[in-house]
């Protein structure tokens, strides 16, 4: 099983996190953190990388839902979404990765967990398909 819902945009990087943002929240997820891995990579190791952010989104009801439903589950929340550069492929174009809250499911299998995971990954995979209709249009 793939662990992401995934899509590849043709536009620039600050572009692609601005609509993926957007998108998130026309599904009800907000982000509550935002790691930039180009800029922590450098200043702590150094090290150059390409564009990378990763958005940590959370849709509260769901994230409710999910932690009745087992405690320990809030290990795997919020629902990460990574937006890089994709630099085999250069120029504008960007790979917006999103986990996927099946995952969940693979981890624990308390009762109503499933019901969760389905309702998030729907959610998410919205937000996705939308980004690749408006990079379609």
């Amino acid at each position: 099983m793939s662990y992401a819902l995934s899509t590849t945009l043709h536009t620039t990087f600050e572009d692609a996190v601005e609509r993926t943002r957007k998108a998130l929240a026309d599904q009800g997820f907000g982000v509550l953190t935002e790691i930039d891995m180009k800029a922590t990579l450098k200043a702590k190791l150094d090290e150059d990388m390409e564009d990378y952010v990763i958005l940590g989104a959370c849709n509260p009801p769901l994230a409710h839902r999910a932690v009745n439903a087992d405690r320990q589950i809030g290990l795997l929340l919020p629902c990460n979404v990574a937006v890089r550069a994709d630099t085999a492929a250069g120029g504008d174009t960007v790979i917006v990765d999103a986990m996927d809250p099946q995952v969940m499911v693979q981890v624990s299998d308390k009762s109503g967990l499933r019901e969760v995971a389905d309702e998030a990954a729907a959610k998410l995979q919205a937000a996705i398909d939308s980004l690749e209709s408006a990079d379609a249009g």
